[in-house]
């Protein structure tokens, strides 16, 4: 888990309507986000069923279908 300072912009009614975080806690939270959508492509894949193939050979097929 990231511990994290806190800091909120409000408006004039006191509402918080934003957040400001130190770039180093931003970094870590793209890098959690990352490992999530990886981790979620690989469960949507493993419940698809379909057959997997070698890398090499889905690189060639990507490779082939962009020409």
């Amino acid at each position: 888990m990231v511990a994290m300072n806190e800091r909120f912009v409000v408006d004039k009614d006191g509402n918080r309507i934003g957040v400001y975080l130190d770039i180093g806690d931003y970094r870590k939270l793209m890098e959690a986000l990352e490992d999530l959508e990886e981790i979620r492509a690989y469960d949507e894949a493993k419940a698809s069923n379909d057959e997997a193939i070698p890398f090499e050979q889905a690189v060639k097929e990507i490779e082939n279908g962009r020409r």
